[in-house]
């Protein structure tokens, strides 16, 4: 368990070859690879960031009453956040706490 978080996994998805042929152009013009990319994505949705939130929201097929309901959690989660004074780091903290403590979890 001591590796997690240290190994590589392949992400892996099919487009047409069109759609990745226009990918390629738009990375080629923003001068960025296609890991590049894929990792800022997915590190920006992993880690909450509004804008892609907001167009998760968008484009998601969960029912406006859920995209409601998911929108006001995490309004209220910030809100918790900012009320405890919480950074991430001291949410790490937290985390290594409660794994020292209950190891079964």
């Amino acid at each position: 368990m001591s590796d997690y978080g240290k190994n590589t996994k392949k992400i892996v998805f099919t487009d047409t070859d069109h759609r990745h042929a226009q990918l390629l152009i738009r990375l080629k013009h923003d001068g960025m690879k296609q890991s590049e990319f894929f990792r800022a994505i997915v590190g920006g949705y992993i880690e909450g960031d509004e804008r892609l939130q907001n167009y998760i929201d968008e484009v998601s097929t969960l029912s406006k009453k859920r995209k409601g309901v998911s929108k006001t959690l995490r309004t209220r989660g910030k809100s918790l956040v900012n009320d405890l004074g919480l950074n991430d780091g001291e949410i790490e903290n937290i985390f290594d706490i409660l794994e020292e403590e209950y190891p079964e979890l």
